[in-house]
Order: C-alpha cells, then structure tokens, then sequence
C-alpha cells in the first residue's frame, strides 16, 4: 500500500486548489433547511418531496439495511415524480409499458440532479435506483437497498391503498417514487398525512385479471408477481430454463407460443414489460384524478374498467393457485397460462419468510391444522406453521400441540421443493421423515402450489 507523506501530500496541485477555496458549505451549519432542499428537488423535476431521519419509528423496520448499504445516512429526502394517466389506462401495454419506462427513466435522472446539486453545496448524498430491484445476487430474497413505499408514507407524499401502491392525495397513483439518501440533518421533518387517499371502491379489486387483490384487504402476491411480473426475474429464469431443457426447435415451441419468445426479445430490448398493473389504470383516487368518477361513475367504469376486463390475452398462473380459479370462473375469455413458481427458496429462513407470498387461501378452506418443523443439516431451525381455514401463521420455535410433524434435512427439503430431489426417494434414505396422516402434508402442499 502506498503511503503517501502529509507534506507531499498537502502540497499536491488537487489539494492546493481545494484548500484555496472557501468551503461550500458552513461546517458549523446545524442543519439544512428542508424549502432549500425541496427547491432543489423541485427544480430537479420532483413533483412534490419529503423529509424523514432515519432515527423516525416508521424507518425501523428497514434502518439496519439501510445503514449496511449508506453508513453515512442521516435523513431521507423522498419525491415523487407523475405518470401519464391516459397512458397507463390504455389497453394496449406498449402505450403503459412506455410510460412505466420512461417515468422510471425521470425518477432517476431527477434523484441524480438532486444528488448533483447537494455535492456542489457540499452535501453528502446518493440517490438510489426507482422500484426495480437492482441487487439480483440476492434473489430470491431482498433484492433492494430502500423501500420506498414506506419511506414516502413517512414523508407524507401517500399512502398505501388497497392494492399496495402509494396514492398520492393529489396526484393519486399514477406516481412513481424515488429515494436520495442525505448525510445531514432538515430542519423541518415531513411528516404523514392524516388520512388514506383510497377510496377504497375496489375496482382495483375488479380489474385485476388474476385476483391478486381480495376485497376483503388480502393480498396474492404469489398471483401479482407470476403474472405481472412474468418477464421479470423469475419468470425470465423460468423461461431460461424452458430453452435448456428442449431438445429441439420444435419441442422449445411447444412450450413457448411464438408471440412470447417475441414479448420476451422486446424486454429484453427496451425494458422489461408490465403484463398488467390495471390495478394502477383504473384508480380514480387523488384530487387531480377523481372528478370523472365523481361525476358519472358508470361512465368512469365502461370507459377505464371494461376495456381492461374485457381485453382477451394471456393470464400467467401457477397450476392450482388460486389465481387460476380466478381467471376460469371471472375471465373465460382471458386465457390461463400455466407456468412454474420461481420462488425458490435458497435456505430454510428463505422458506419461512416466503410461505406468507405463496399463501393460497382458496386451497386451505376447511383446512385446520398445525404443523411442527425441524430442520437439521447446515441449517437448524423449528418452526410451527397453523392453517387454520384460510388463514396462516409461521413462527420460529415448536409451539402447540401438533398434528403433524416433519423431520428434514433443510439441504434436501430445499431440494425438494426445487424439484430436483424425488420425496419417495427422501423418505427411503430418511432424509425427511414425518408423523401425522399423509393427507395433511398433500394438503400442506395444496396451499403452496408450485
């Protein structure tokens, strides 16, 4: 390592230079203020901006991970940034997955100015990527650096309706989010709004084509992500895997309809694409959004709402979920696909932590029972898991009296569920072992379709 002498060191023309000018900004500056800061912002392209430090309650769930990835962070400047309403209610994706693209592409280049303008002032700061999940070496678990719904709740830019998005009170939520980490204290915190913009009239409930969203608040985010979400991450390995295992060009479109292979070619081209999001389309929340709904909603629903359900297309579900239920008894004419659940799990935590996202309440009606876990090997770990008619709990730890028990080895579990290891097999060698009746592990697996 090269160890450069003070003398020589204070003497070089980069460092003479520095030492030349004044500082850009006041050492002894307490904080910055937050109308300079949402200025910048502003001026930046942010169309309303925030202010949360990290030490608020509402960043707790998320701190750790953010301090892992910015050390330096002190305060969180959230923005937001429009979308084209039109846009994103057209049918047709291309005219949506433009506006996605391009308004992720504004989110970007706006927390990049942001950042721009701090480091001339002298003022520490990162700007992080928009929604997409950037840190792939993670999949299958969190692949991102900040959360940004959350953090925007905390600004007071939103909150999150019923189909999980953040709706803006003004601009309802056709919004797209972004975060500048800052490594300095605001004068003046944001703080939440006091009440949910959502309206809470469930036509995002309607217009979703696999059911992802359930009127009474439960979220399939098994069902949101095969299909929305299919030439992204996991369904992109799906796909990969598919070309690996034919044999023959002829056997490859067997499997894969020539209109996908072409879908998947233009998001590899130009971004990935959106197969649906009508949940976003069809909102009327937010005071610039609301008036046509207010003021003829059967109108607002034949113009926005009926062409997305009455749009005939592709439906990707896993087999047996209960999205595929969905789009046979509420969309005959939409075609459900079935593809392979990319959810794998790569450890035992992984496996737990997942189950709540694979969950198919439809698949445990009537089903009540408790199932103790223990897993040995490399990863040791009990975990009680109760599905008790629709509704399911996971906790660490043997807790209750059981009515079903499963031995494994966590590494052949795993393999298990990647379906590379055969159960019978498993069983024969004692690699799992299990006591309680056969049908509850079959209706174990009901609930988490592959």
């Amino acid at each position: 390592m090269n160890h450069t002498p003070a003398k020589a060191l204070r003497n070089h023309p980069t460092v003479r230079r520095l030492l030349d000018k004044p500082p850009a900004q006041a050492k002894d500056t307490p904080a910055l203020e937050a109308a300079w800061l949402g200025k910048i912002a502003l001026e930046a392209g942010a169309e309303d901006v925030g202010f949360v430090g990290m030490e608020r309650a509402e960043l707790a769930p998320q701190r750790e991970d953010i301090l892992r990835a910015f050390p330096f962070a002190k305060t969180l400047l959230s923005f937001v940034c429009r979308m084209n309403r039109e846009n994103i209610r057209a049918p047709s994706r291309s005219v949506a997955n433009l506006e996605f693209h391009q308004s992720a592409d504004a989110v970007n280049e706006t927390g990049r100015r942001i950042v721009r303008t701090l480091e001339r002032h002298g003022v520490r700061a990162a700007n992080t990527a928009v929604g997409f999940p950037m840190e792939a070496d993670r999949w299958p678990a969190k692949m991102w650096v900040i959360s940004h719904k959350p953090v925007a709740e905390a600004a007071g830019l939103g909150r999150m309706g019923l189909h999980r998005n953040v709706i803006h009170p003004v601009f309802g939520s056709f919004i797209l989010l972004g975060t500048v980490v800052l490594d300095a204290t605001v004068d003046h915190e944001s703080r939440p709004i006091d009440y949910n913009p959502c309206l809470e009239c469930k036509l995002c409930v309607g217009a979703c084509p696999t059911g992802a969203i359930g009127a009474d608040g439960h979220f399939d985010f098994s069902a949101c992500y095969t299909h929305n979400y299919r030439e992204f991450m996991g369904g992109f390995a799906d796909w990969a895997e598919t070309v690996a295992a034919s044999t023959s060009a002829s056997g490859y479109r067997k499997k894969v309809a020539d209109a996908e292979s072409v879908s998947l070619w233009q998001s590899l081209s130009f971004g990935a694409n959106y197969k649906a999001a009508y949940c976003l389309s069809v909102c009327p929340a937010g005071e610039d959004v609301i008036r046509p709904f207010l003021e003829d909603r059967k109108r607002f629903i034949a113009d926005v709402m009926r062409p997305l359900q009455d749009k005939s297309e592709t439906v990707y579900v896993i087999a047996g979920s209960d999205a595929e239920d969905h789009v046979r008894r509420r969309f005959p004419h939409k075609s459900a696909r079935r593809v392979r659940n990319t959810l794998r799990p790569t450890s035992i935590r992984t496996f737990l932590s997942g189950l709540p996202l694979v969950f198919q309440p439809g698949r445990a009606k009537g089903l009540r029972a408790t199932y103790h876990f223990r897993f040995t090997g490399e990863e040791t770990l009990n975990a009680t898991v109760v599905i008790h008619d629709r509704t399911l709990e996971v906790r660490e730890g043997l807790h209750g009296q059981p009515d079903f028990r499963l031995t494994a080895d966590g590494k052949t579990w795993l393999g298990f569920l990647a379906g590379e290891i055969n159960l019978v097999g498993a069983l024969l060698r004692r690699k799992i072992r299990f006591r309680g009746a056969p049908k509850l592990l079959q209706a174990f697996g009901r609930c988490f379709p592959t």
